[in-house]
């Protein structure tokens, strides 16, 4: 029982973060290649990019995000009785 919750916790966590590092990913690359073309070395060009693109991630996919954790959170709470032997 103790696994099989791990085993989903690991799963929802996944989930969860795999939109924002995708594109955090893509748009690093995305600058580096800039950066290597252009060879402007500046920290913040590669910074404000990502930060910009996780906040516009996090809105577009916010209703995901919570629904999933709504459901796991939901999911675990009805199994605790079964888990204390109620």
């Amino acid at each position: 029982m103790v696994m099989s919750l791990m085993n989903g916790g690991i799963v929802v966590a996944v989930k969860l973060a795999a939109p924002a590092l995708a594109v955090i990913l893509v748009v690093g690359l995305l600058v580096s290649m800039l950066q290597s073309a252009t060879q402007i070395n500046e920290m913040t060009l590669s910074f404000i990019p990502k930060l910009v693109c996780l906040l516009i991630v996090l809105v577009v996919c916010g209703h995901y995000l919570i629904g999933t954790m709504v459901t796991y959170m939901r999911e675990l709470y009805m199994s605790l009785p079964s888990m204390i032997g109620g």
